[in-house]
Parts: C-alpha cells; sequence; structure tokens
C-alpha cells in the first residue's frame, strides 16, 4: 500500500525502502473490480458514531478505508451514523475530524453526516409501506422480544404485521409529527419472521426519540435504525466498496434486502474485515466511558487511554500508527495483537526522528572542586547520531551539575558502569569526572557529590591511561530547565483486562502514572513545542503534554521507554 504521509508524521525521513507485502483480500476484490470494469472509481467512507472518542481499532478502519481509496486513485467520504441523538455531541465530531486528520488523511469534499439525509429516508420508509413492506407495530419492546423467537425457534408475527398500507401511513405520519408517545410504536420491515438470520426477522427501521439533534435541531422525533440508514447512505453517495467489521457480517442480507427492494441510486457492496484485538487494552466505548466518568484517568485523552487522541497527548506519531496498521495487515480471521507491536512501530518512528536531549529526572548535585565557578563551557552535541539534518546543540557546563540519583553509589561491584567514589565515569559530550566525597543531611540522605574533572579528557581519553567505566547524562546546575515530567506506563496489567467476565476496573495498574517535579532538562528544551519529539538520554522517548504545559510551567509526557520493560517482566514470570 502507498501512503502519502502526513504533514505532522514524522515519515519523510523514514528508509525510502519498504518490504512489499501481498495484497490483502480488499486489495484483491477492488482489483479485480476495476479490471473488470465493475467500477470506474473507487469510492469508500469512513461512517464513525459521534458518541466518543475514537480508539486504536478505529485507527485500524481509518487507514484501510483511506487507504485503499488512496492506492486505487479513488475517494474516501468522512460520514458520521448520527442516528442516535440522544448519545452524541458536537465534541465528539471535532474531535474525530481532528483524528482523522492528524492520522494525514483528507476525505473528499464536506464532512457528510446520515442525517443530511433523513428526508431521503424518510421517502424510503413512506416507499417501503406503500409497497407493502414496512408496517407500523405497537408490540412493547419486551413483547417484541418474545415474538422474535431464538436462534433455535422461528418467530411470530406481530398482531399488527398485517395492518393496510393506508393506515400504516396515517400512523407513520402521526409518528413524525410527534403525536405518538416514546416506546408506543416502531416502523419494521416486512421480511420474514422465520428466517434462520435474526436480522431478518422483521427488524425495526424507525423509532420515536423526542430528543435533541446535534445537525438538524428538532425537526424530527423519528430517528432511523443504523441497518436502515446505513446501506442507503452508501448507495446516496455512490459508495463501491463498504467496508466494516465482522459483527456486521450477520447483518449484510438486510443491507442487501433495503438495496434491493428500494430505488436506490447505486447499489454498494458490503465488505467485513477482522476488528484489531490489541492486549493489555480495552476499546469498548461503554467501558473507555467508565473510566472518564468514573475518573480513573483524567480524560478521553489521558496519554494512557488507547483513544487517538490520548496517543496523540503521550506523544505516538501519525507515522507510528500508519505503520503499525500496515504491519498488522487486513484478513478475516479474529486475532489478538500482542501491544509490543504498536509500541514497536512507535519505538521505530521516535528512534529515527527524534532529536536527542538530556534530563535529569531525579537530580543530585555534583559540585566539580577544579572547575572555576565563574568559568563557562559550552560543549557541543549532536542532536542525532544519525541525523547530521538535525543539527547540533550546546551545552553549558559549569562548576556544578545535576546527575540521576541512580548514577551514584558509594560503594558498587564492577557490574555497575556508573559514579562511584573513588571511580570515574564520563559525562556525555564532556569530560571525564572521579568522585571525591558524599555528602548526606541530617536523615542521612545523600545530597551532593564532590568530584574533579580529569584534566585534558574533553573527547579522549585521560592522559594517566586510567579510563572511565561508563557514560551518564548531566546537566548544568545553573543553566537549566525546571520541567515536570510524567512517567506513562500500561493502563492494564492484565493482558485480557475484560475477558471472561473479570472486572476491569480491578485490573488498572496502579502504577501507570508517575508525576516527578523538579526535574532538570538540558536548557535547549525551552525551545521545544508541542509537535516536538525528543529523545531524553538513556531515559526514554519524550513530548510536551499538550494539556498540562505552560511556558511557565514545562510538562513533559514520557510517550515510551527506551526498551520493552514488560517483555522483560513476563520472561521472569
Amino acid at each position: 500500500m502507498t501512503e502519502n504521509p502526513a504533514s505532522s508524521a514524522t515519515s519523510a525521513n523514514a528508509d525510502a525502502k519498504t518490504t512489499a507485502k501481498p495484497a490483502h483480500f480488499i486489495q484483491q476484490i477492488i482489483r479485480k473490480d476495476l479490471e473488470d470494469g465493475k467500477h470506474q472509481k473507487i469510492i469508500t467512507r469512513f461512517p464513525p458514531e459521534p458518541n466518543g472518542y475514537l480508539h486504536i481499532g478505529h485507527a485500524k478502519s481509518i487507514c484501510l478505508n483511506f487507504g485503499v481509496a488512496e492506492e486505487f486513485g479513488g475517494v474516501c467520504n468522512l460520514r458520521f451514523d448520527d442516528t442516535n441523538p440522544e448519545k452524541e455531541n458536537e465534541e465528539y465530531v471535532n474531535a474525530i475530524k481532528q483524528d482523522v486528520a492528524w492520522l494525514g488523511f483528507q476525505w473528499d469534499g464536506e464532512v457528510r453526516y446520515t442525517s443530511d439525509y433523513f428526508d431521503q429516508l424518510y421517502t424510503w420508509a413512506v416507499y417501503l409501506i406503500e409497497q407493502g413492506l414496512a408496517y407500523v407495530c405497537h408490540l412493547s419492546p419486551d413483547e417484541a422480544r418474545a415474538y422474535r423467537g431464538t436462534l433455535t425457534e422461528p418467530g411470530k408475527n406481530s398482531p399488527y404485521r398485517d395492518r393496510s398500507v393506508q393506515e400504516n401511513l396515517e400512523l407513520f405520519e402521526q409518528m413524525r409529527l410527534g403525536k405518538l408517545a416514546e416506546g408506543s410504536c416502531s416502523l419494521r420491515a416486512k421480511i420474514d419472521m422465520s428466517a434462520p438470520n435474526m436480522n431478518l426477522r422483521d427488524p425495526i427501521i424507525y423509532r420515536i426519540k423526542k430528543a435533541h439533534h446535534h445537525q438538524t435541531g428538532d425537526k424530527w422525533c423519528i430517528y432511523p435504525s443504523y441497518d436502515f440508514a446505513h446501506g442507503q447512505s452508501d448507495a446516496i453517495e455512490g459508495i463501491t466498496h463498504s467496508i466494516c467489521t465482522l459483527e456486521f457480517e450477520d447483518h449484510r442480507p438486510l443491507y442487501d434486502w433495503f438495496i434491493e427492494h428500494l430505488p436506490v441510486p447505486a447499489k454498494p457492496r458490503q465488505y467485513e474485515f477482522a476488528r484489531l484485538n490489541i492486549n493489555y487494552t480495552v476499546t469498548s466505548k461503554r467501558k473507555l466511558k467508565q473510566l472518564v466518568d468514573e475518573k480513573h484517568v483524567d480524560a478521553w485523552d489521558d496519554p494512557r487511554m488507547p483513544t487517538i487522541s490520548g496517543m496523540r497527548r503521550r506523544g505516538y506519531t501519525p507515522a507510528a500508527l500508519r505503520d503499525f496498521c500496515e504491519r498488522i495487515g487486513v484478513t478475516r480471521s479474529d486475532s489478538m495483537v500482542d501491544v509490543g507491536m504498536l509500541e514497536f512501530s512507535v519505538r521505530d518512528d521516535l528512534d529515527k526522528n527524534a532529536p536527542r536531549a538530556m534530563c535529569v529526572l531525579r537530580p543530585l548535585k555534583v559540585t566539580l572542586t577544579n572547575y572555576s565557578e565563574e568559568k563557562i563551557e559550552e560543549m557541543v552535541a549532536s542532536c542525532h547520531p544519525n541525523r547530521d539534518d538535525l543539527g547540533e546543540r550546546l551545552l553549558p557546563f559549569t562548576r556544578t551539575l545535576y546527575i540521576e540519583q541512580d548514577d551514584f553509589r558509594e560503594e558498587a561491584n564492577k557490574k555497575y558502569k556508573r559514579l562511584v567514589l573513588g571511580k570515574r565515569v564520563r559525562l556525555r559530550n564532556a569530560y571525564v569526572i572521579e568522585a571525591d566525597l558524599a555528602i548526606r543531611d541530617e536523615q542521612g540522605n545523600i545530597t551532593e557529590i564532590v568530584a574533579h574533572i580529569i584534566e585534558d579528557s574533553l573527547g579522549k581519553d585521560p592522559a594517566d591511561g586510567i579510563k572511565p567505566k561508563g557514560v551518564i547524562h548531566w546537566v548544568s546546575a545553573t543553566h537549566n530547565l525546571n520541567c515536570e515530567v510524567r512517567l506513562y506506563d500500561r493502563l492494564f496489567t492484565d493482558e485480557a483486562p475484560d475477558a471472561g467476565g473479570k472486572n476491569f476496573l480491578e485490573c488498572i495498574n496502579p502504577n501507570s502514572l508517575e508525576i516527578l517535579y523538579n526535574c532538570k532538562a538540558e536548557i535547549s528544551l525551552a525551545k521545544a513545542t508541542l509537535e516536538d519529539h525528543f529523545q531524553f538520554e538513556r531515559e526514554g522517548y519524550f513530548c510536551l503534554d499538550s494539556k498540562y504545559h505552560t511556558q511557565e510551567k514545562p510538562v513533559f509526557n514520557r510517550t515510551i521507554g527506551l526498551r520493552d520493560s514488560w517483555a522483560k517482566m513476563d520472561d521472569q514470570e
């Protein structure tokens, strides 16, 4: 699949060589349709419900629908399936548009809404009544369930099924005018109450809902069902390939029935693919909303959430998500994808494209006794080891520095490659130093290291031949950016948090967020923007937080660690 990189993505610098993959089944279908002359132009659509934020599963659908249209020279529509106004609002509409655009895709023309077609859908409902193919039914919801039958038993005809066309037209008009109460009746298609496919047992196509609609206001008090609106909206837009997930496979006969029995302007065809199932993740909108409503996370865009907006805020890139969707492929077989594949794509993109920087998360002061208090040197450091185009940065070097608390021990074995009393270590892009003394406070905590630089060791080994044991990062104690750092991890500790009747809330990782205050970052990061991504050397990949960051209080989010710490834990179990 050939993809045009998103403007906000960093894929422009990715390797030009890609491994050719066999075409997946939808690509094969489209290619054959074009070769056979069945279609002259491919038109797909992405039809989200505006009742929540999009998640990683939607990213797969977006990449598939927009991707195949792009690959075969077609177009993809963005159409909101807004048939359930009580659960929808403009906030979700705007968030979805932002997510699609951020991933790097452009829908064809204006944003579309199923509500744009409410007048036509109503006309077609009347047409079905006139053809004797729909009727107004006054069974209560409980009665309708009883009449519907089961998977092993046929249903029974509603006592209202044989009403006259004229009576049905009058009742449907009363429904439209709001003269009948919610729940008192519905409009049903007249198909076959003994059909093996339950979806064909006289499905509801219109319900009374006296609810305000975010697009149409109070014009309507009856709303079409998804099954009735879906295929007909596809037909109106001339969709050639209506691509959805496998749970809609049983709905396809109903989709086709409506297309066959209505005077629609086109004959779209539905195709199903396996939805994305990913471990350590919950993607149910209901459960994601519960996490937000019960304050287990701070919003839909919490960086621990599997929402596209949450991943964007955490620092995932469009290129990484598109690469992940490409890697997992498109099949008709349900399977569980390891979240490590997503994390690999994120690391791979950031490793290639994120400039390097230094930030001390848990500072420990170091004083260099043989370095003048007035002296300031500017060390030159590359922004990326393999990307000369990213340039260089200047690091102020001063008498007092900060290093990580974990980078010092008074005593250590030979495996410890950091600073030890009486031993040497190299400061990244700077001198070799040797620790002389550890100063403690009244509680016995080490608060400062007294050390000295090894003369003439800048960029070379010490003249006395005693080499440092390792390399650690540092920042100047007098020239740095004081900041807050948020260390995010997986939201759930269980790889299947909502499987087997488990309460997914009991699987929440208590260590999914750690907030560190008064971290010390190199001064160049004062110029960072919300679009930037960085590798904090030896710590992981980070970005500014779009919600809490201010110029007065910089806040960085850890996007992901340098290595997969969860894989190590799994190996130990």
